[in-house]
C-alpha cells in the first residue's frame, strides 16, 4: 500500500511564497497536487503533476507561479509556491498514481491520496 504524507501548509501574506512536500512511500509513476477551495467539494482540482519522466501538467491558474520537483533518491516531491494570492487559499493535497498523468491523475482519479495540508494567503 502506498502512503503520501504532505507537509508544510501553513499562512502567509499575499504576494509571499511557500513549500509543500509530499513523502511517498511505494512505486508511483505520477505524483501531483489537489486543492480543494473552501465549500467545494473534497476532490478539488488538480494544480500540478510530474512524472517519473519529469513531464510537468499545470493548471493554467498556477502556472509560472507554482513548480513542482521531486526528488527521486529521497521519494518526495515539491510544489513551490509563489506570489501566492488571497484565492489559494485551499486545503492541499498530495496525490499519486502507479499510470500516466493524463489518463489518472489529472483526470481526477489518482489511486492514492495524502492526508492533506492547508494553506491560507491573507491580502
Amino acid at each position: 500500500q502506498v502512503q503520501l504524507v504532505e507537509s508544510g501548509g501553513g499562512s502567509v501574506q499575499a504576494g509571499g511564497s511557500l513549500r509543500l512536500s509530499c513523502v511517498v512511500s511505494g512505486y508511483t509513476y505520477c505524483m501531483g497536487w489537489f486543492r480543494q477551495l473552501p465549500g467545494t467539494e473534497r476532490e478539488g482540482v488538480a494544480v500540478a503533476a510530474i512524472d517519473l519522466a519529469n513531464s510537468t501538467i499545470y493548471d493554467p491558474s498556477v502556472k509560472g507561479r507554482f513548480t513542482i520537483s521531486k526528488d527521486n533518491a529521497k521519494n518526495i516531491h515539491y510544489l513551490q509556491m509563489s506570489s501566492l494570492k488571497p484565492e489559494d487559499t485551499a486545503m492541499y493535497y498530495c496525490a499519486a498514481d502507479p499510470g500516466a498523468c493524463a489518463s489518472s491523475l489529472w483526470l481526477g482519479a489518482p489511486r492514492y491520496w495524502g492526508q492533506g495540508t492547508q494553506v491560507t494567503v491573507s491580502s
